[in-house]
């Protein structure tokens, strides 16, 4: 791809993003969300292997329904109340429509078969893309409707979210199905909240973003597509790799790190809001995501010789990593001390 149609499609990525985030009209935020799917399919398929156009048909179709379904929500929205506002989506049957649709555009479950084939046939750099910029319209829009979407129905889902995320992840080899089952489950203690503290959502997302971006870089710089190919890298980069095994233990939400962090907050709310059933099962389920978070932690960093791997020793490399890596991944490890200077800026 030439850096000319790369700026083009970055641009409009980042122009769509803009469009929904900022709009009040449904009509804006779809045409939004419209801009976003057609800059990302390029860069999904730019390969040109059959994996990667299968990955991007696959994107295509799925957002194509989910649009479609938003524009028939609000539609059906503006034919009974006479409002094309976002925040005034008061009709039930449009706002279950509405939850489905964006359900189906992040990809929580039950509509989330598509992402991991996706994300699997997509380049890193472009799955970093699908798993942090392309949610937060989606998002947003979600955060803008909160107080009309059925807190029940998002329950529902985001257990059950976090369910098959952490069993769905179990027995995968390929790191982006990991990191893709590992954004469902996230995806599930945002939805679970949503309704009684957007904020937290929000904030859930921001370390999400965070601590997945660093994972990914990570994975960029060192070039690694499976575990068997996970266990070569510590004579690559060994400080690289001795932080990205505190960065996985992060995103699996293990204290004193910053994964933590969000854990916590969700489940003190579900408390306040009298839904401890609810908080035991997605803690529980969570629990999941212990396994093959430290699984991919000890592929890393722990795998020393002599074992059964058969690739070959990578090079070391003397370059310097990357700043925005180390601030990443510094970010990614350290925030829970300040954690009372976060919970007043939301």
């Amino acid at each position: 791809m030439t850096p000319q149609a790369k700026l083009i499609f970055t641009t409009s990525l980042l122009l769509g993003t803009t469009i929904t985030i900022s709009s009040n009209h449904w009509i804006m935020a779809w045409a939004g969300l419209e801009i976003n799917t057609l800059a990302i399919l390029p860069m999904i398929s730019k390969s040109h292997h059959p994996r990667s156009v299968e990955a991007a048909t696959k994107y295509f179709l799925t957002q194509a329904a989910a649009s479609a379904l938003v524009l028939f929500s609000s539609m059906t929205n503006a034919w009974h109340t006479g409002q094309w506002d976002i925040t005034q989506l008061t009709h039930p049957t449009s706002s279950l429509i509405l939850t489905s649709a964006i359900a189906m555009k992040l990809g929580l479950a039950p509509f989330h078969f598509w992402f991991p084939e996706v994300l699997q046939g997509s380049p890193l750099t472009t799955g970093l893309l699908l798993s942090t910029v392309m949610k937060l319209p989606p998002i947003t829009l979600l955060f803008m409707t909160s107080p009309s979407v059925n807190p029940t129905l998002l329950t529902c889902m985001a257990v059950l979210s976090t369910a098959l995320g952490g069993w769905m992840g179990l027995n995968q080899t390929q790191i982006r199905k990991i990191l893709a089952f590992s954004s469902i489950s996230h995806l599930g203690w945002m939805a679970i909240i949503i309704a009684y503290n957007p904020k937290l959502t929000l904030l859930n997302f921001y370390l999400y973003t965070l601590m997945t971006t660093a994972v990914f870089l990570t994975l960029n710089t060192i070039k690694t597509p499976n575990l068997a190919t996970l266990m070569t890298t510590w004579t690559k980069i060994p400080s690289l790799n001795a932080m990205l095994f505190l960065t996985l233990l992060s995103l699996a939400g293990l204290p004193p790190l910053t994964g933590f962090l969000p854990k916590w907050l969700i489940i003190q709310e579900l408390t306040k809001q009298d839904m401890i059933p609810a908080a035991t099962a997605i803690s529980l389920l969570s629990l999941l995501g212990l396994f093959f978070y430290p699984r991919l932690a000890y592929c890393a960093t722990i795998t020393l010789p002599p074992h059964t791997t058969n690739h070959m020793k990578r090079w070391h490399i003397n370059k310097p990593t990357n700043t925005t890596i180390a601030i990443l991944m510094v970010l990614s490890t350290t925030l829970l001390p300040i954690s009372p200077m976060i919970t007043t800026i939301i």
